[in-house]
Order: C-alpha cells, then structure tokens, then sequence
C-alpha cells in the first residue's frame, strides 16, 4: 500500500501536468484574442482564506492568467465565508451583478469555491438562481483548481466538486504571495472543538496538521526569497501535532521554526483558551523572534454560556490564564474575540463579559453580534434577550472596548520601537504604515524604498487604535 507522503507527491505532480497543458492553451487564446487573459481573486474571511487565495492565485498565474483589478475579467474566483449570514448575503449580491459580464463575455468563468460552498443548501441555490457560474467546489481541495478549469474547458455544465473531507495535504504548489516579506504559513486545516455557534468544523474538517519537516522547509525557503515574518496558521494552533504520527507540540514546532536563520518574526493564530500550555508560555517568553502579541478569543465572559458554547473553559479559568501570561510576558499585547446576544445570553451573563473585559484590559477586541448559522446547535436554542436588548448590549461592549483600547495602546508613546514596514498609507500618501511587534499600527513619513524593512520609529502620538511617529536614524 502506497504511503501517505505518496500519495499527496502523485496528485502534485498530476496538478503541475495539467497547469502545463493548460498554460499551452491559455497561451493560444491570448494570442488568438491578441491581449492576456485576465482574472480576479476575491476573497472573504480568514487569514485560513486569505493563504488559500494565494495557492488560488499562484496556480492561475502559472497557467498563463494575468491579474486585474476589476471583476470583469475572463476568469472570476471567489473564495468564500460563511461564519456569519452576512458573509453569505454579500456573496449573493454580488453574483447578481456578475451576470452582467457573464452577459458581455460568454467565455468568462467563474469560480466559487470555500467555506460557503460546503453548505449543501447553498450549493442548491446557486444551481438553482445563478446558472451562470461556472466552477463550484471548497475548502478540502483548492489544490485541484488546474483540474477544474480544465474539465471546465472540455464541457458546457456546471463543474462541482465538493468533498465532505479529506486526509491529503498536498504539498509544493505554486502560491501567488501578496508581500514579498511577509507570509502566512498553514501549519494544520481544520478544527476538532465543536463550538455550539460556529460552522467552522462542518466546512473545514477535522484537524490535520503538516509534518513539521514540511512547514520548516517551507519557512527556510520563504526566508530565502526574502520573507522576514511568517504567521503561523491554524483554527487553533494549539492543537498542533496532535494527530502525527509522531506527535509534537505547538511549542515545540515554535522553537524549530525560531532556529531558522534569517527569518525574524513570528506571529501566529488562533489561540485557543481550553489548551494553552505552560511549555507555549515559556518558549513566548525566552523567544527572540515570537511577536508579543497573544489573540485569545473569549468569546464571552459568563460561565454558563461558555458552557452552552461548549468553550471548555470558565470565566476564573480565562482570567487565570491571562494573569499566567502576563507574569511571564509582561509586555504581552493581548486581543480578543467577543459574542454579544448568543441564545441564552441574559443581562447578568452580559456583565460577567464586561467584567473581564474591565479587568483584561485587551488592546482591542473583535466584538460581533451572535448570527444564526443552520446546522449548529446553537441555532435550535431560544433567545433569553431581544434583538433591542442584543444591539444595547453590543453598544455598550464596544464603547467600554474602545475606551480600554485607547488607553492600553497608548503606553508606548514617546518610546522609540522597531517597525516593520508595510505599505503606503491608504488615507496620506505621505505616510508609511508598518506594524510593531505587539501588532499595533505605526504611521510616519517615509519613501516606498522602505517597504519590507525594519526601521526604529520615535511613537510621537497615539490615536487610540495606531501611532502617528517619526524615522529615527
């Protein structure tokens, strides 16, 4: 029998023979049309999303397809969320407005493909209301993305191609990086925890981590194409290397991925509160390379809905923990996520979450109100609270977030910190935006050379959420 690693090396190798015949015909009907096929890469959600656009993109450019901005391009992709009903309703809209194209450019295809495609009631829709999409698949194999096109070139239906789940991991596929020195890093897919109000483990699967062989190899090779930070990623990281086997832990993997040369920063997430050990608190502490910045998402402050949330911690436990961490790290930038007006949320659950938000003090905090996602547990409980009661709720919780954050991240003024540069400044061209090593926003005067450089930055006035500051030599 065929091992694993086999396995996954054969599909790879079958993708890249397909990506080189397709490149052969993408290459004639540019030259027949005398201009480059286009596409667009449109993605929603995750930073999980975001590296899954990447591989997306790297397997169009290397087929011969050249990146536009605009939606009416020759071939459409858009990588999709279904966290929150939004997420969905945006998605709807704007095939709506595709049609338009499609109308214009018989020949244009599109593509949907991601979280959202994993709902088998949407998949429905879609075949139903918006015929003209081309290519349907999701998360489990957006390595197969070269097959599709082509099997979609070879006929006139619709192509879907949904996986329930899967085991394979394939590995060395081309990947369209958006910063040339900084990058995302897959280190598992999936989630195993089952949260009552979240569709994440329906439309990604159970967990499966990379061989850390593997993620090294990638991270060595990133670094020598210029990248200095990685963002490790996973649903939750700390449940790295659980299912290997031979198994090895998040802090572990952390101080091989510390030993590469050259890289400088690390960031990863997303933490989950139920299984932080003291191992990863210790290597956080004693790294010269991990970030001190620490997304613990909390989701709510009251026990007893942390327990129809099925979190598998409580309100003491979380405090605990982030008194834990920040004795060992006391410099430790801690942001969170928060739901206000889940099911059996009452006003004195509510106070509980302000209660730890008051004594957390989170530089900033992702605050949502609780949205409804069929096929989830909690989407069968009744509500103890009004929608009126819910929007009170979340009003209140931002404010006090808010309030918390321009005081936390105001701490550093006057200090001189290192910056890693990332950009122009979208509202003043005469800006750069780059990042601290707490993930907290810089903006000072520069010229683009600076990109993707480190730079001492004197923070001269914080404005609540970022700094204003100035280069020093």
């Amino acid at each position: 029998m065929r091992s694993e690693i086999n396995i996954n090396e054969i599909e790879a190798n079958k993708q890249k023979e397909i990506m080189e015949r397709l490149r052969i015909r993408i290459t004639d009907k540019s030259k027949e049309l005398g201009r480059p096929l286009t596409y667009c890469s449109v993605c929603f959600g995750c930073q999980m999303n975001a590296k899954d656009s990447e591989k997306l993109e790297g397997i169009l450019e290397t087929i011969g397809y050249v990146r536009s901005e605009s939606e009416d391009a020759d071939f459409l992709i858009m990588n999709t969320c279904t966290v929150r009903e939004n997420a969905n309703l945006r998605v709807y809209g704007r095939l709506g407005q595709l049609k338009k194209y499609k109308k214009k450019n018989p020949d244009m295809i599109i593509a949907l493909c991601g979280c959202m495609m994993q709902e088998s009631l949407v998949v429905e829709k879609i075949k139903q209301s918006y015929r003209h999409v081309d290519i349907i698949f999701g998360t489990h194999n957006v390595f197969k993305l070269a097959e599709l096109i082509e099997n979609k070139l070879n006929s006139k239906g619709m192509i879907i191609d949904i996986w329930e789940g899967t085991t394979e991991i394939v590995e060395d596929l081309p990947s369209e990086r958006k910063y040339d020195f900084k990058c995302g890093v897959n280190i598992m897919f999936g989630c195993n925890n089952f949260c009552t109000y979240c569709i994440v483990p329906y439309v990604r699967g159970r967990e499966r981590s990379r061989k850390p062989e593997d993620i090294i190899a990638e991270i060595k090779n990133l670094v020598a194409d210029g990248v200095v930070e990685v963002m490790l990623l996973g649903q939750n990281v700390n449940s790295y290397g659980k299912n290997l086997d031979n198994p090895i832990s998040f802090a572990q993997l952390l101080e091989q991925v510390e030993a590469v040369e050259g890289l400088q920063r690390i960031r990863f997430m997303t933490s989950h509160p139920k299984d932080l050990s003291d191992e990863l608190i210790a290597v956080m502490a004693k790294s010269k390379k991990i970030c001190k910045h620490l997304h613990l998402p909390m989701q709510s402050g009251s026990t007893k809905v942390l327990a129809d949330m099925n979190r598998r911690y409580t309100k003491e436990d979380y405090l605990a923990l982030v008194d834990k961490i920040k004795t060992a790290i006391p410099d430790i930038s801690l942001t969170t996520d928060i739901i206000v007006g889940f099911p059996t949320e009452t006003e004195e659950d509510f106070n509980e979450t302000l209660d730890v938000v008051r004594r957390v003090r989170f530089d900033s905090a992702f605050t949502f109100i609780y949205s409804k996602r069929t096929g989830t547990p909690a989407a069968t409980m009744e509500f103890a609270s009004t929608e009126e009661q819910i929007k009170e709720r979340f009003d209140c919780l931002l404010k006090e977030v808010q309030d918390i954050a321009k005081e936390t991240c105001s701490k550093d003024q006057g200090q001189v910190l290192e910056v890693l540069v990332e950009g122009v400044d979208e509202q003043d061209a005469s800006l750069l935006t780059g990042r601290l090593s707490n993930n907290i926003l810089v903006h000072f005067p520069g010229d683009e050379s600076l990109i993707g450089t480190f730079q001492n930055v004197k923070l001269n006035e914080a404005k609540g959420f970022y700094y204003l500051g100035e280069r020093v030599e």
